[in-house]
């Protein structure tokens, strides 16, 4: 969401930003609705001024009685609140259309993100050899089922496409995956677990930016509840409509919870397997600075969702997204694909983005220093997809026999067993 005032300042750098994201040009349009607005909020302030000054006069002329003066302004009084109703209904019909308006223009890329779509994705970190398997790699999916610990068809039967019922050791192997996440993220990296909801309302995906422009990508339920597509949505908007101080930040918080998605896009994408499913698990990791420290709080976080898989002795790189390939409300965003031998292929795991103050003013959220009041910064990263990182641990650590075996920092929560 954006400040019209800093819009009406600089129309053309405003275009020439929103054109490295591929959106239109809309200043104009933006200025002309907003000085319609300010023209509405004057004339009823006008009004106002007006009425106060004659119902002013009615009493001294009634006082001295002047009886006919003063009926004649009354009905001139009464003229003048019909119209600054009119004028009031007018002005909050407009500024709905600004705000509404407003609210689908995604965040502006910084300064130094690429611009283009994902073929402009820069790629400026390569961790770790590739595993090298001495025998032909098999999908994680394959592998899976091969165990007799994935079931695809069952999952169908109860609930359609895109779901799996996991058994035994390997839906224990997930669930200590996110275990030891959320270990190491509260241990180590200093972030405060919270559980939080999983249906929220619409307002608080407004104020992450879901709403209303990714309405098809929700799972909506009744009473204008929405299944939530990552915690970054409670987690962020705990801070709605708040003002906090300075000497509190950062605060950063972990959540490990379901994550719903309907994948309205990715018909025929990834139809096999776990890697793109309507529910899924995930560590999510939010962060909240002043302005000052989110750039330095954005590589903080990529090296905290980094260093699970360097733990994890999984190869990686990092990508640089480009400016039209980055989410609606990031302004700098670094993806994690992990390597995976099945697929011959890196595929994202994290995604770690600023949002500058971009969340905030959808949603209120301030913080006090001892100078002013501004709009707190947020940020937001997989730490990491937990269904992706079982498909990587599977892939990576799969064996001639089918067999797969544990990675050493996970035996101690999966009662020191080695191997699938």
């Amino acid at each position: 969401m954006f400040d019209i005032k800093k819009i009406r300042e600089n129309p053309k750098e405003f275009d020439l930003s929103l054109a490295k994201r591929n959106f239109s040009s809309c200043s104009d349009e933006l200025i002309k609705i907003d000085e319609d607005n300010r023209k509405a909020i004057a004339e009823t302030q006008a009004l106002q001024e007006e009425r106060n000054a004659k119902s002013k006069l009615i009493g001294e002329y009634a006082s001295s009685g002047k009886s006919e003066e003063a009926n004649k302004l009354k009905e001139e009084v009464t003229s003048i609140k019909a119209k600054m109703h009119e004028l009031e209904v007018k002005q909050k019909d407009i500024a709905e259309i600004l705000n509404n308006k407003l609210s689908i223009i995604p965040n502006l890329a910084a300064a130094d993100v690429p611009t283009g779509g994902d073929e402009a994705n820069k790629e400026i970190k390569v961790h770790g050899d590739k595993t090298n398997l001495k025998f032909e790699a098999k999908e994680h999916f394959d592998l899976g089922e091969n165990l007799n610990l994935m079931d695809f068809e069952t999952a169908t039967k109860i609930s359609g496409a895109r779901f799996v019922v996991q058994k035994g050791n390997l839906a224990r192997l997930e669930r200590s995956i996110a275990n030891f996440m959320l270990d190491l993220h509260t241990s180590e990296f200093d972030y405060q677990e919270v559980n939080v909801p999983i249906l929220v309302r619409s307002q608080a995906l407004f104020g992450t930016g879901q709403l209303p422009k990714f309405e098809e990508d929700l799972f909506k339920t009744i009473n204008d509840y929405y299944l939530i597509p990552t915690a970054e949505v409670p987690l962020t908007n705990m801070t709605r409509d708040k003002i906090l101080n300075s000497a509190d930040l950062p605060l950063r918080f972990v959540s490990h919870t379901p994550c719903f998605r309907s994948e309205a896009g990715a018909a025929g994408k990834d139809t096999r397997g776990i890697m793109r499913q309507h529910q899924f698990y995930k560590v999510e990791l939010v962060s909240l600075t002043d302005e000052k420290s989110s750039k330095d709080e954005h590589e903080r976080m990529l090296s905290c969702a980094e260093e699970v898989l360097k733990r994890l002795g999984l190869s990686y790189r990092i990508m640089l997204l480009a400016s039209q390939d980055m989410g609606f409300s990031a302004n700098k965003t670094y993806d994690i694909e992990v390597w995976l031998p099945g697929q011959k292929a890196y595929r994202e795991i994290s995604s770690c983005s600023n949002c500058g103050d971009f969340q905030a003013r959808r949603m209120n959220s301030r913080y006090k220093d001892a100078n002013s009041t501004k709009f707190i910064h947020t940020l937001n990263g997989s730490g990491l997809a937990i269904g992706r990182t079982l498909i990587a641990i599977m892939e990576n650590y799969q064996n001639s026999d089918g067999s797969i075996s544990i990675p050493d920092v996970l035996q101690p929560y999966m009662n020191d067993i080695k191997s699938l």
